[in-house]
């Protein structure tokens, strides 16, 4: 099953500013997410960015949303991004196959989202450098469970480059340049 970016959309999950310092090694995240968001923008995959009850939790944070252009959150209440109206509209019309996941927290919001797509019949793909949780074994057993329930696990450079498909174009030297 090879990822085409013409089947892709992208969701940035919940990188808020009152819950992401938290985070199990979150200064290698944001560095992970940004050169994630960079190469996704390179290839002009669509990407969704929630917001779980933004009152309590903050804003996305100011490096992540400063890389989105435009950045228009979705505000969700529901643990899974799919229980928020708005985002399922924006999926429906977006109409992907491949849905790439990154973000916080895994065992949460991610895992969540992750298993209510397959339920619905999408195929998502969890950039497992990009998704983390407070605790590491949080996350890890997330990643088992979605393993076993069908998701593709993978890095956000190995998608990057599954997506661009081919080496020399000007595409492939702009998503080289990021993940270096």
């Amino acid at each position: 099953m090879t990822i085409k970016k013409e089947q892709t959309a992208a969701v940035l999950i919940d990188v808020q500013e009152r819950l992401f310092p938290h985070i199990h090694e979150h200064k290698n995240l944001e560095h992970n997410l940004l050169r994630f968001i960079k190469g996704l923008n390179v290839l002009e995959v669509p990407l969704l960015i929630t917001q779980q009850y933004t009152k309590g939790i903050g804003q996305t944070i100011p490096s992540l949303a400063n890389a989105i252009d435009p950045f228009s959150p979705i505000e969700k209440m529901s643990f899974s991004c799919c229980g928020a109206k708005p985002f399922m509209d924006k999926l429906t019309e977006l109409d992907p196959n491949f849905i790439l996941l990154f973000g916080i927290e895994t065992h949460v919001c991610v895992l969540q989202t992750a298993l209510q797509l397959l339920d619905d019949g999408y195929q998502p793909v969890i950039a497992e450098d990009c998704v983390s949780s407070r605790k590491a074994n949080d996350k890890f057993i997330a990643i088992e469970r979605m393993r076993q329930a069908g998701c593709v696990i993978t890095t956000y450079e190995s998608v990057l480059f599954e997506l661009t498909q081919v080496a020399g174009t000007e595409t492939f030297k702009n998503i080289s340049k990021i993940i270096k």
